[in-house]
């Protein structure tokens, strides 16, 4: 299964081990693949390229780590977390970094909000395993009803490369608070902030097993995690074709399974909507190079106010800085990958033969070359046409026009996503009215991308199966018993 020599990467300054995290030790594979950052498409770090032994002794580890970790007291199971938290924070700067170099999203991004939401992650389940999970008590005819929540075993985790570490913690951390152990196969082309994390889990004190990071691609690793009969849970967060994938690897063993996958969501403006507020939000869908599953790419503006939305989108679009993301003024990055790019670039140029034109963009930013692809806005699009039904994934909106209520809600639920839904309305009660027809898990009314943790969070349709957050993360990744006692059968005690 494993080499005995190890690999240390340094990027941007920082080391970086490029070896699985099994058992508590760094474990090699024979066989590498090279991980390229996408800021200029040059090799930075030297990866174990993980197979099925690995997976099998990543589960195995995590197995054997279950018993002790369950009956480890919540109140110290949250310490740790806060450890973690803590350990996090303070290395915080070497992790944004490594993550802007690794995936390509904004330095500024990762400084402000998302390195602090990854320890917020795990501050907020272990606090809310102490603290708001309570165990609700009922009486049945004279029998107290008591609803605990049991650690359900090896959960295993596999997350996409937009946002890793932030992405990858939504799920480690409630896995961990709830006594479960974790076995985590993070994104090939995004491996290097989980190897870090391991590190900072290790410093924590947290015992060895408990958390495990095997590396390696989707076909090679994530297949034996996913059909591994000692694993109890699997959460993951990607694309339909690959949770198909999983979920018929997850049967034979009936697996319980939470799948966060794609989005093609609307963003409705209706004419007495805050035009300036409207304008801004809808820009802010470019965020991450388009790489946001939550973003409302299909703009769905009233025929009233569509002329006047379009030209100040057109004018705030354009001011927007493309360039390296490890410039703190820069507002777009690159994508990820020339794969991605390309599959991008054929979702562009068939909307362009199909009929839609482009008002900006639309194709690569041939000055700055690599990865970088212009923000890119259609109108004119066909109805039911592939750049209005599928995601893309990238730097691309399309803008429609409706007249009324119904058929902007039409519109909107026209698709067979139904992951999120933006609403900008000045009537309270239009939006209420609007809202509860829409399609979506979450949904945002005046604003975009507000988030609670005690929300749940989660798609429809083929957007996903399953809700976390708050509670909702506690009932997946644990058992859920009642017990139910008869108190008039006592013989002794009491």
């Amino acid at each position: 299964m494993s080499s005995t020599t190890l690999h240390m990467n340094t990027v941007a300054g920082v080391e970086v081990s490029g070896d699985h995290w099994i058992g508590g030790r760094r474990v090699a594979s024979p066989e590498r693949f090279d991980d390229v950052s996408p800021i200029d498409e040059q090799v930075i770090a030297s990866i174990s390229r993980g197979g099925p032994a690995e997976a099998a002794a990543a589960v195995a580890a995590a197995k054997a780590a279950f018993p002790a970790w369950a009956a480890t007291p919540p109140a110290e199971r949250a310490r740790l977390l806060h450890r973690i938290a803590d350990l996090v924070e303070e290395r915080l700067e070497q992790l944004a970094i490594v993550e802007t170099t690794d995936n390509g999203a904004l330095l500024r991004s990762h400084l402000r909000g998302v390195m602090p939401r990854v320890a917020h992650n795990f501050r907020f389940f272990a606090d809310y395993l102490v603290n708001d999970l309570h165990h609700p008590e009922f009486e049945t005819r004279g029998h107290r009803n008591h609803v605990s929540w049991d650690p359900s075993g090896v959960a295993v985790l596999i997350t996409p490369w937009n946002a890793p570490l932030m992405l990858a913690t939504w799920k480690i951390a409630p896995a961990l608070a709830s006594g479960c152990t974790v076995v985590l196969k993070p994104a090939e082309w995004t491996p290097l902030t989980a190897s870090l994390l391991a590190d900072i889990t290790a410093d924590a004190g947290l015992p060895a097993g408990v958390f495990n990071v095997v590396q390696g691609y989707g076909e090679e690793v994530g297949d034996a995690l996913t059909g591994d009969p000692d694993v109890s849970r699997i959460s993951f967060t990607g694309s339909v074709p690959t949770a198909r994938l999983i979920a018929r690897s997850a049967a034979a063993n009936l697996t319980p399974c939470s799948f966060e996958l794609g989005g093609k969501s609307p963003m409705i403006v209706f004419a007495d909507a805050d035009m300036d507020s409207a304008v801004a939000n809808a820009v802010e869908q470019y965020d991450n190079a388009g790489q946001v599953c939550l973003a409302g790419v299909r703009l769905l503006v009233q025929d009233s106010i569509r002329d006047e939305f379009l030209a100040r989108f057109v004018e705030r679009a354009s001011s927007l800085r493309q360039g390296d993301p490890r410039d703190l003024t820069t507002d777009i990055g690159p994508n990820v990958s020339r794969e991605h790019v390309d599959r991008i670039d054929g979702f562009v140029q068939r909307a362009i033969a199909d009929g839609a034109r482009a008002v900006i963009g639309g194709g690569p930013d041939v000055d700055l070359g690599g990865l970088f692809y212009r923000p890119t806005l259609f109108v004119d699009a066909q109805p039911g046409s592939e750049i209005l039904t599928e995601e893309v994934f990238g730097p691309v909106l399309t803008l429609q026009t409706f007249s009324t209520e119904e058929e902007a809600v039409a519109m909107a639920n026209g698709t067979e996503f139904g992951l999120a839904g933006v609403l900008f309305t000045g009537d309270p009660d239009r939006a209420e009215r609007v809202g509860a027809q829409l399609v979506a898990g979450t949904l945002w009314v005046n604003c975009f991308f507000v988030r609670d943790l005690r929300a749940p969070f989660g798609g429809s349709r083929h957007s996903g199966v399953g809700r976390e957050g708050g509670t909702w993360s506690f009932d997946f990744y644990c058992d859920v018993k009642n017990t139910c006692t008869n108190q008039d059968r006592w013989t002794t005690g009491r």
